[in-house]
């Protein structure tokens, strides 16, 4: 590292010179290809390119109004100067303005936007003061500033240190440095003033202020030669459209959660971005940033309780998101086809069942679950959103439930889904309310305005939002989730806010059935603590159980523990293969661009598919039967993901016999429980009333609500079972099942029952 008196020890007209010189001789090789395969080209297709020479014509060109300055470019022809623009930062962007300034060449094409607004008063300024001879040389009454069509940016190093917020201290103000962390808040986008222009009512003469700080101290006099001469003190008045304005926004950076020290709290950090790198990044998105850490003093009443004290922001030069959307990622592989990553995937994939690997490869340290792992692949990749002639939508997006007995990994389904989506939030249903969901009201902190702050299901916006404890929400924030789930909008009336916000999301939710185990004794619907209106907006329904079985059980203990010792999932059997969360990103980004459509013979096979359904649930008992319209839809939704999946236009009847399967396969662990007598069934209705009994008796023993746990004696708890019509011998089926459950404890001399919550 160079030495540090060796840094301020600068010469900046031979800085200008190093930097000048780098700007017009700089170089880079560069592959001339077509194709994704040309990378395969030789060594003598490529050719070198004036990377910034063409840079600086394109801004000359107006096809361009941003300039990025690549450190590692600047590292191959000077290391010691790249040492130099990290610590003095800066300085340095407005050293390499001047240079650009000096040197931008004359324009080679017509320009379109000529009779602009600030070209039309540059020439009036350029004219006027070419008749007045005294006033001197017009081009030094103009501020650099104000002429440049452009913003300079510096791109970090790809070996640059990426730190916490935490991690960002006093001897880095001044510095470019690189933080990672995830957006809280994003304000709009808004003019910041950069020079400001005032007109003298006596001479008309126009003087230029460049503001460089948050705060202006207006002018009032003119200083022009004419008043000068004249002695007179002529009063400027501002003039807003020969100003100069800069697209700004604000935003919050905070730590991720694996960067936060144990008993700490997450911090943030402000960070401003300026012109072209403004509309980058969303609420919710994990991110590098890169930026010059500044000070700034506080301003109107917060001047007076820091006193001394200065608050510190980041001025963001770089924005890197860490998972991109599927729609960039297929637009920068048909810009950059020699990077292009799905033809990697590809030839990995080839002679493999498609349909097969990617789902195999969706957390593939969890054993097993080969029809859950599908049914997600589908949510990934998700239908084809419709919208018919009088502008009605039908949604594309896949909706999932998974509902089971604890212990059967879907909260950890359920993290893996969120990392793996290009957009992904997490949340547990008790930890949100219907605010946290949807949106709140909150103040602008520089406006001073009531704004509206999105929550988990505006986050998530073409995405996934994950939902875990979903049974555990209250019933006014399952209400809020049924608009989001079949029309995908919000709609906010709130503090004089009257509007629609948009929710295109597929929901995964989580649930435990009602009593924290599945229950043998009651029905799948009686299971199952959700309203019959939101089940039906769930695509697919898988109910998990853990039931005994001494082969899958061996498995699976060999399973876990071989991730347990070697921490990652057991190597594929042969001729298989599995993909990197980006490789699947890759192939679903590629997926998504096609639109499959829906043959007549398709079409008409799937009607009579839904109709032999319902036909069957009319004459079969009701306990699990609440096929609707909407499982029509879902089963099209389904097909075409599938259709997707094959790169293919059409829904083939493999696709639809594969989105039924995956429908059948979800209701099949309760064929055998539902296969018993009416006698089982009354029996079973006798165990569930005894054990509603003992429920109600343990709270008013425990003198709380209907959720509280308490001690029963037995003997009053025969009597009144047998008080209302029922026998000891059903008393003692129903604490049988229930102890197997977990739910009620008997005393070791049988004297108490307890219920446990």
């Amino acid at each position: 590292m160079a030495d540090v008196a060796a840094i301020f020890n600068i010469n900046f007209d031979k800085e200008k010179e190093q930097i000048e010189t780098f700007l017009k001789n700089y170089a880079e090789e560069v592959v001339d290809a077509k194709s994704s395969r040309a990378r395969r080209a030789p060594r003598s297709a490529s050719k070198l390119r004036m990377k910034y020479v063409e840079a600086m014509q394109a801004i000359a060109n107006r096809q361009s109004d941003s300039l990025w300055v690549d450190l590692d470019d600047v590292a191959k022809q000077d290391e010691d100067l790249a040492l130099r623009i990290v610590q003095n930062t800066k300085r340095y962007m407005d050293l390499f303005c001047q240079v650009v300034d000096k040197n931008l060449p004359e324009a080679t094409v017509p320009l379109s936007d000529r009779d602009s607004v600030i070209d039309v008063i540059i020439q009036q300024r350029l004219q006027f003061e070419a008749q007045a001879a005294d006033e001197g040389a017009p081009d030094a009454q103009f501020p650099p500033a104000l002429k440049r069509r452009y913003s300079l940016y510096f791109a970090p190093r790809t070996k640059a240190p990426v730190h916490a917020v935490r991690h960002i201290k006093a001897q880095h103000i001044g510095q470019l440095v690189s933080l990672r962390g995830i957006i809280t808040r994003v304000s709009d986008v808004k003019p910041l003033l950069s020079v400001c222009t005032y007109s003298c009512d006596e001479c008309g003469h126009e003087i230029f202020q460049e503001v460089k700080a948050r705060t202006l101290t207006p002018l009032n006099e003119c200083k022009s030669p004419i008043c000068q001469r004249n002695k007179s003190r002529g009063k400027l008045h501002m003039q807003t459209r020969a100003c100069k304005f800069l697209r700004f926004q604000e935003a919050r950076i905070q730590e991720l959660a694996d960067q936060v020290p144990m008993g700490h709290i997450p911090r943030a950090m402000t960070v401003h971005l300026y012109e072209g790198i403004t509309r980058n990044m969303n609420t919710g998105d994990i991110v590098t940033l890169t930026g010059v850490f500044l000070p700034t003093p506080y301003t109107g009443y917060k001047a007076v309780r820091a006193g001394l004290l200065a608050d510190t922001y980041l001025e963001a030069t770089h924005v890197k998101l860490a998972k991109q959307s599927y729609d960039a990622m297929a637009q920068a592989a048909r810009e950059n086809p020699s990077k292009d990553l799905l033809e990697t995937v590809r030839e990995r994939l080839a002679g493999q069942n498609v349909y097969e690997t990617l789902a195999n490869s969706i957390c593939p340290e969890i054993y097993g679950m080969e029809d859950v792992k599908k049914a997600l692949l589908l949510l990934l990749v998700g239908g084809v959103t419709k919208e018919v002639g009088d502008g009605m939508k039908i949604r594309g997006d896949i909706n999932v439930l998974l509902m089971g007995d604890p212990g059967v990994a879907k909260s950890q389904l359920l993290k893996w889904i969120s990392k793996a989506a290009p957009r992904g939030v997490y949340t547990t249903g008790k930890g949100s309310s219907g605010v946290g969901l949807t949106a709140a009201v909150m103040k602008d902190s520089v406006t001073g305005e009531m704004v509206l702050e999105g929550g988990a299901l505006v986050l998530a916006d073409n995405g996934v939002c994950c939902i875990d404890e979903f049974d555990k929400m209250e019933d006014g924030d399952k209400t809020a989730i049924h608009e989001v789930m079949e029309q995908q909008t919000i709609s906010i009336s709130k503090a004089g806010i009257v509007t629609t916000l948009n929710a295109r999301a597929s929901i995964l939710a989580a649930a435990n059935p009602i009593y924290g185990r599945y229950n043998t004794a009651l029905s799948p619907n009686q299971n199952i603590n959700l309203p019959a209106a939101l089940l039906s907006r769930f695509d697919i329904v898988f109910l998990l159980l853990d039931t005994p079985n001494m082969d899958l059980d061996t498995k699976l203990a060999q399973h876990v523990t071989h991730v347990h010792m070697t921490n990652r999932a057991p190597e594929p059997a042969a001729q298989t293969t599995l993909l990197r969360e980006d490789e699947m990103r890759a192939y679903i980004a590629q997926a998504r661009q096609f639109r499959p459509i829906v043959p007549a013979d398709v079409a008409a096979y799937v009607a009579s598919i839904y109709v032999g359904i319902r036909r069957d649930e009319a004459a079969g008992p009701a306990d699990y039967g609440y096929t609707t319209a909407r499982v029509l839809v879902s089963i099209l939704r389904m097909a075409q993901a599938l259709a997707r999946l094959r790169f293919a236009d059409t829904v083939s009847r493999g696709d639809v016999d594969e989105s039924v399967r995956l429908m059948s396969v979800s209701k099949a662990s309760l064929a055998e429980r539902e296969a018993t007598g009416a006698g089982a069934r009354r029996r079973e209705h006798h165990v569930t009333r005894i054990f509603r009994l003992l429920k109600e008796m343990a709270a008013d023993a425990e003198g709380s609500d209907d959720e509280a746990g308490g001690e029963v004696s037995m003997v009053e708890l025969k009597e009144r079972v047998i008080a209302k019509g029922m026998t000891e011998t059903q008393l003692e089926q129903m604490l049988t099942e229930y102890s197997d459950l977990g739910v009620v404890f008997v005393t070791a001399d049988r004297s108490k029952v307890r219920w446990v919550q």
